[in-house]
């Protein structure tokens, strides 16, 4: 099988990519005698094509003649190839609106579509994600943005930086007072956010002593759901019932938000279940969060204040507590600054490429040199023009009208 790395066509183009030059060094040999890996040439990509010929891989100006063909972001419709199967985060699995025509596109060009985000295990956990490199970015850039508003540090952005290394050495110069953070989500990205907290040296205290206690030092506290939505009949909680049913749920985040200085929000968010918080509560006094990191960039989400996506040169928007109109970053004082990035990883695009690289080396590589693979069955969204069985349930979105599929929410 000949396997292919395309260059990312999104604009702007994202800099991440499946393999390192050294994973494929490693991977052509130990599958000699099964799989050969070709490089299509990019100016973009965090690792030259000079580092890919240095460890021996062949750099092409054309890989079409690849057996399958692998990416990170969306492939733009006019790139897409016939025939040809393809691997990447096609963002279609939600009914994104943004990806309807990627997805006719790929059907009718009888591409069959593989996606890194339903690979997964026997138990049904994501075998392959950057969600930790998104923590950790979400995290750096929550911070560098606390430094901007307060005047009391200033960091590099994390994209210059070269690598995990250099923004480590930044994190160094981080001086905060005694604030109190709150984190939501223990997941991948969750773990990713907290690994840079422990960095800085902020101590980690339980959700009860954030509220309760003074502390003459910066804290930070990790909530599960459980502490902050409760069931509207009782005041219960049930963690099976919650993800079954979460409209039978309330927030109760309200409480954390008085005595917290900074939100950094990790934690997956089903558009049933409640919002954090009201756009009308940030009006309060009593709502003291002014930088807003918001990770999971659910636009009209978990967190109201996100009501449009940053980028990377971007990276901030200020709203209003009292009109709750969009201002400048860090235009007022008394605004809450929000950083809601969607492609977090690409800011340290090295590292967590090599990170990526090593779950498709564990998860995905040795699935392919099976005859048959449940595994990637179950990950094939499109196949022989027509979508799969797994995701037949995607047919309406994809037979949808244009103004009807805007009231999708974006994943």
């Amino acid at each position: 099988m000949k396997i292919g790395l395309i260059k990312e066509g999104k604009n702007p183009p994202d800099r991440r990519v499946p393999f390192t030059p050294q994973q494929l060094s490693f991977l052509s040999e130990l599958y000699k005698d099964t799989l050969s890996f070709y490089v299509e040439s990019s100016p973009f990509r965090c690792f030259s094509d000079e580092e890919y010929i240095q460890e021996g891989i062949e750099v092409v100006g054309d890989n079409s003649f690849c057996d399958l063909l692998m990416g990170v972001k969306e492939v733009p419709v006019s790139q897409l190839i016939p025939n040809k199967s393809y691997v990447f985060f096609s963002h279609t699995i939600k009914g994104q609106a943004q990806n309807r025509k990627l997805l006719q596109s790929v059907l009718e060009k009888n591409i069959t579509l593989m996606d890194y985000e339903v690979l997964k295990d026997e138990h049904g956990n994501r075998t392959v994600a950057f969600g930790h490199w998104a923590g950790i970015v979400g995290a750096y850039n929550g911070l560098w943005a606390y430094g901007k508003k307060s005047g009391l540090y200033d960091l590099k952005r994390a994209f210059e930086c070269f690598d995990k290394r250099e923004l480590d050495q930044e994190l160094l110069k981080v001086q905060l007072p005694p604030i109190k953070i709150v984190v939501t989500g223990r997941g991948r990205v969750g773990k990713g956010v907290v690994e840079v907290l422990n960095q800085v040296g902020i101590r980690q205290v339980g959700p009860k002593e954030l509220l309760l206690q003074y502390f003459d030092e910066a804290v930070y506290t990790i909530l599960s759901t459980e502490e902050y939505y409760r069931r509207k009949t009782d005041g219960g909680y049930d963690k099976e019932e919650f993800y079954a049913f979460p409209d039978k749920y309330e927030s109760h985040f309200l409480k954390f938000a008085e005595v917290s200085d900074i939100l950094m929000a990790a934690s997956y968010w089903d558009p049933k279940a409640p919002k954090l918080f009201k756009m009308e509560d940030i009006s309060s006094d009593e709502f003291s969060i002014s930088v807003i990191a918001d990770i999971t960039c659910d636009i009209n989400g978990s967190i109201p204040t996100t009501v449009k996506n940053c980028s990377t040169l971007n990276p901030i928007f200020d709203i209003d507590r009292e009109s709750f109109q969009v201002l400048p970053a860090f235009g007022k004082q008394t605004s809450i600054s929000v950083m809601a990035i969607d492609n977090l990883p690409t800011e340290l695009p090295r590292d967590a490429s090599e990170d990526f690289g090593v779950q498709l080396m564990q998860h995905f590589i040795p699935e392919l040199i099976e005859e048959e693979s449940k595994v990637l069955d179950k990950a094939t969204i499109a196949k022989e023009g027509d979508l799969t069985i797994e995701f037949i349930f995607l047919r309406d979105y994809v037979n949808e009208s244009e103004d009807k599929i805007e009231g999708h929410d974006k994943g």
